[in-house]
């Protein structure tokens, strides 16, 4: 294997020769031998938008020459292409400040970037801290890096998988709207709803998040970048953070803007706290709605069984013919990740020590995996078990003629109490509610007829 000799200002270091990083990164790699978590590739590209966009205001203010900002823009582009992943080593587990994956980022662009100025025949050389880094500090760039990364994968990946998830609720929820079934509450017989009326419960909560998460991005897209080192835009031209704002904003059609306070955007990260308490919101409602379809699809003969899912794969290594809920699992489990997440970055957000919060890297990694599980978990939980889900209208018809709580619907007729005493007649005598209430005397079996309706009861007048 051969090497070449890189150079920072504490010493030389020796670099894979075919690796494109520098002596900064080097260091970071063999410095902390900590985990398999690399930095999310989301936060390099929001790093390569970044300083792409940086590149083009500092050429534009007359601070770069506009050789080396079409070179770093050459870089960047590569980076955001993902041709360069493999230049990107560094673990999540650094300094706090995310500054040696910045400074990745500042080399791998000089590195290639160079190379593109050689090919143009130019006497110019990117050096990575005075072109690649210019007007700019580890402390802004990477919470602006981290907030592009998470809106393009909140807009790019959560909020599709939710609306196709929903979708398919809506379709489910208009074909099922006539199907009469026994509700549940305290995992006990309540009184009857359809099962349409069920599933809108579910696509309710998906339009909430929805809702939820979308408002979250508004804070978000707020930018730290102009801040530089504690707040204060040292070594930034005044006018370098619109800017930069504008340029990213022109680039990914989406409309960033820069923080009001500089001060509060290094040293506090509560826009990604909110954003991911939308997050948790939405795993709590995933959580309750893969509970719901497995318990309702729970058996074949020995569960409730009021509807059926695809069976996707064998259950069991030892029982034949078995099979099991697993994309509600799967769910399930992201959701239990998630929740561990946002404990995560609820606490690493409020370690935020005077000018500078140095819980940075764990706050991006977090939000990013509990994006991409729940952007994935959706679409699969979507694809393969909600499309399949079909009533069983067998056993919903044994179980709502069975229910008890169709009582209810005599209480305006004969009193709570008297309904209450033919409930538990008819439980104790293993009898039906009609043949308990006949047999008190109470009502005729017309009555009984007139009164319980259980559709009716789905849709009271």
């Amino acid at each position: 294997m051969s090497f070449r000799i890189e150079k920072d200002t504490l010493g030389e270091m020796k670099v894979q020769a075919d690796k494109y990083w520098g002596a900064q990164t080097q260091r970071s790699k063999q410095n902390f031998p900590i985990g398999q978590e690399l930095m999310p590739h989301e936060v390099i590209t929001g790093f390569a938008i970044l300083k792409k966009s940086a590149a083009v205001v500092n050429s534009d203010l007359g601070l770069l020459e506009r050789e080396k900002a079409d070179a770093i823009t050459y870089a960047a582009d590569k980076i955001i292409s993902g041709e360069l992943e493999e230049h990107f080593p560094l673990v999540v587990w650094q300094t706090g400040s995310g500054t040696q994956s910045n400074m990745n980022v500042n080399e791998v662009i000089a590195f290639v970037g160079n190379e593109w100025l050689k090919g143009q025949n130019s006497s110019y050389t990117l050096h990575p801290n005075d072109d690649v880094n210019k007007s700019q500090s580890s402390n802004d760039t990477y919470p602006t890096a981290m907030h592009i990364a998470a809106v393009i994968k909140l807009e790019a990946n959560v909020l599709p998988a939710l609306l196709t998830l929903k979708d398919t609720l809506k379709e489910k929820m208009e074909a099922f709207k006539d199907i009469v079934k026994i509700g549940r509450t305290h995992l006990q017989d309540a009184t009857p709803l359809t099962l349409g009326q069920e599933i809108s419960g579910w696509h309710r909560m998906l339009e909430k998040a929805e809702s939820m998460i979308t408002n979250s991005t508004t804070y978000v897209k707020e930018l730290a970048i102009g801040g530089t080192a504690v707040g204060t835009g040292l070594n930034a031209h005044p006018e370098f953070s619109e800017r930069v704002c504008k340029e990213i904003s022109n680039f990914t059609g989406k409309e960033f803007s820069s923080a009001k306070n500089k001060f509060h955007s290094l040293t506090s990260h509560d826009e990604l706290v909110y954003a991911h308490g939308a997050l948790k919101a939405l795993a709590a409602d995933l959580m309750k709605i893969a509970n719901d379809v497995r318990w309702l699809a729970s058996g074949p003969r020995c569960g409730i069984g009021e509807i059926t899912i695809p069976a996707n794969e064998p259950g069991s290594s030892i029982m034949p013919g078995k099979v099991n809920p697993t994309q509600s699992e799967a769910v399930t489990m992201v959701a239990a990740q998630v929740m561990g997440n946002d404990a995560t970055i609820g606490f690493a957000a409020s370690q935020g020590n005077f000018e500078l919060n140095v819980f940075k890297p764990v706050i991006a990694y977090n939000f990013i995996q509990s994006a991409q599980l729940l952007a994935d978990s959706m679409f699969s939980f979507d694809e393969r078990c909600v499309k399949g889900l079909e009533p069983n209208h067998e056993n919903i018809e044994k179980n709502l003629n069975d229910s008890l709580m169709l009582v209810t619907a005599l209480n305006p007729h004969i009193g709570y109490e008297n309904a209450a005493m033919i409930a538990k007649k008819a439980f104790t005598e293993n009898t039906t509610l009609k043949e308990a209430t006949v047999s008190s005397g109470l009502l005729t079996e017309e009555q009984f007829e007139t009164y319980i309706i259980p559709k009716e009861m789905t849709y009271p007048k």
